[in-house]
């Protein structure tokens, strides 16, 4: 998840007819007739990494059931194609994509509920299917899980920081060593990055929504704009241009990694997808808890989850819903999408498979071992832009309390 942004939004205004959603049995076990019965031709969209590892299980199903499977990758704005060609009738059976996006293609109707067998639930983590859970009901069958961490130069900063202060302060003592010319990587623009921020925003005190008695979270429940919220932003302007520097609207989604990998700052808040870049530049690092205020509480990340969906409106349900319940529930094909982008996997024996080997996989977890879930519900859509890019005002100078009073007013109108 490098960047977020408001490119999902504008499909929320898309009025689609309800589709069925299937059994809505939640611990019966995927049938197991015959998936060949409809066209006999299976077809996967994915984003280009997971389209490239997904093509050769996707030729071993095809053959195990004498079909035709076409894995096609869609390079960008993922989520937007889908739902426009769901709408259409033109997309696939099944498509890969982040655990945020279930409240808005649910909304769409565009996905149907999964069925999996107790046994299989009982296979993933936990976090995960509460993820991919919305309404009660089992909408994706998680395969990967993601949370942002701090990752230090070790050459640079060999002891990893307890606060943001003391990471502010050995960043500034390292620029004016002239060892480094960033006191942080954590990525921001002129748009803001809502999910980068969310660590030190949580460390102050805010929140997005509360909670119902279930535990889903409630958006009549909008914190943007609340008192704890200013109060938080008032601790990350301090944190800005005007302040301390170590936020800045110049490090951005496409420089933050380059940045740290360049060896001009000691400290990157990412995630998972970082490392690989690491690991090329040669750099010694380390990866730890993004570190919260003094005196805050404890700086949360969101947990995202990577997910496979059946769509409602494609050509072969039954052969979808076969795919997704029985085959991308194996160890084996979840070591495989972890190899083609090292994250954290979902399914408890491909983690017990891969964590010997991958060290980094246990600090990332523990470093979102107490975040947040990232939100699935419809009314997140109407957070991404007008959150971020308060973010990036405030970075930049402009008035805390305004600024982000005024968000919160613009997402309680959106979401109403």
């Amino acid at each position: 998840m490098r960047i977020r942004t408001a490119g999902v939004v504008a499909v929320l205004g898309l009025a689609l007819a309800a589709s069925g959603c299937g059994d809505n049995s939640k611990d019966e076990p995927a049938a197991k007739e015959s998936p060949k019965a409809a066209s006999g031709k299976l077809v996967i969209w994915a984003d280009d990494k997971r389209a490239a590892a997904l093509k050769p299980f996707g030729d071993k199903f095809g053959q195990e059931n004498g079909v035709t499977v076409e894995v096609q990758a869609v390079s960008k704005d993922l989520q937007t194609n889908f739902v426009t060609a769901s709408q259409q009738g033109s997309g696939p059976d099944v498509v890969v994509g982040a655990h945020d996006w279930i409240g808005n293609l649910v909304q769409n109707g565009a996905i149907d509920p999964v069925q999996l067998a107790a046994e299989q639930k009982s296979g993933f983590n936990e976090t995960a299917l509460k993820a991919v859970t919305f309404n009660g009901q089992l909408y994706g069958v998680p395969y990967a899980m993601e949370n942002v961490a701090l990752i230090r130069n070790t050459e640079l900063a060999p002891e990893a920081p307890k606060t943001i202060e003391d990471l502010v302060a050995a960043g500034k003592k390292l620029k004016a060593e002239k060892k480094a010319s960033e006191i942080l990587c954590l990525q921001s623009g002129q748009n803001g990055d809502a999910y980068h921020i969310y660590p030190l925003y949580t460390s102050g005190g805010g929140y997005l929504f509360g909670t119902a008695a279930n535990g889903d979270y409630d958006p009549k429940d909008l914190g943007v704009g609340k008192p704890e919220s200013i109060e938080a932003f008032k601790k990350i302007a301090k944190l800005g241009e005007k302040g301390d520097g170590a936020l800045k609207r110049s490090i951005t989604g496409e420089n933050s990694i380059a940045t740290f990998t360049g060896k001009k700052c000691a400290y990157l808040v990412s995630g998972p997808w970082a490392i690989a870049d690491a690991k090329k530049a040669g750099i010694k690092y380390d990866i730890s808890p993004v570190p919260g205020f003094a005196g805050g509480k404890e700086a949360q990340p969101f947990v995202g989850v990577q997910s496979f969906y059946v769509a409602s409106k494609g050509k072969n349900k039954a052969l979808a819903q076969e795919f997704v319940a029985n085959y991308v529930t194996t160890p084996e094909l979840a070591v495989a999408l972890y190899n083609a982008e090292p994250r954290p996997p979902a399914l408890t024996a491909a983690l017990d498979q891969v964590k010997g080997s991958d060290p980094d996989l246990a600090k990332f977890q523990e470093a979102g071992k107490n975040g947040q879930v990232l939100p699935a519900i419809p009314a997140m859509a109407a957070i991404w832009d007008p959150f971020g890019k308060a973010e990036a005002a405030i970075i930049g100078g402009a008035d805390p309390a305004k600024t982000i009073t005024s968000a919160g007013n613009t997402i309680a109108g959106q979401i109403k």
